[in-house]
């Protein structure tokens, strides 16, 4: 008889590695994000927190130029960080990683909305169109009428 598959927020609050991985994960999402606000500008779009280990705090950035900006912060950055979050950090530490810059998050492309003259046309235009085409026209008329009034 097989066992059922267990829960992930179960395997994630017993104990063993997971929980600690979770753990970690959850607090390099905050460095990063926190770092990235007290950077602030175009710099904090070139770095990502990837590690703390030791008291070291490994930031990765794209190139050996954003990394020589961000050296030039570090002593700034490691006294906030000490007073702000973690009073056990003793150094900072800038590595390149230029396949970063392969993963960093495309901007979203804003949805477009169809006017209220557009609705009119395609429900004009639904009305003198048969079968599955006319439906599908007057779902889409009435959808960009919908969006508007929310």
């Amino acid at each position: 008889m097989k066992k059922p598959p267990q829960d992930l927020s179960q395997l994630l609050h017993q104990s063993g590695k997971l929980p600690d991985l979770a753990e970690k994960a959850e607090l390099l999402l905050y460095l990063d994000q926190h770092v990235k606000q007290m950077t602030a500008g175009p710099v904090a779009e070139q770095l990502k927190v990837a590690n703390l280990r030791q008291g070291v705090l490994v930031i990765e950035t794209t190139t050996a130029a954003w990394a020589a900006r961000i050296n030039f912060q570090k002593t700034k950055l490691l006294t906030q960080l000490q007073t702000e979050t973690l009073p056990m950090l003793t150094a900072i530490e800038v590595k390149v990683n230029p396949g970063l810059a392969l993963y960093t998050p495309k901007p979203k492309v804003p949805q477009h909305q169809l006017s209220a003259v557009a609705a009119e046309h395609l429900e004009a235009l639904a009305e003198h169109v048969e079968g599955s085409l006319g439906e599908k026209l007057k779902r889409l008329a009435a959808l960009a009428s919908r969006n508007r009034q929310s």
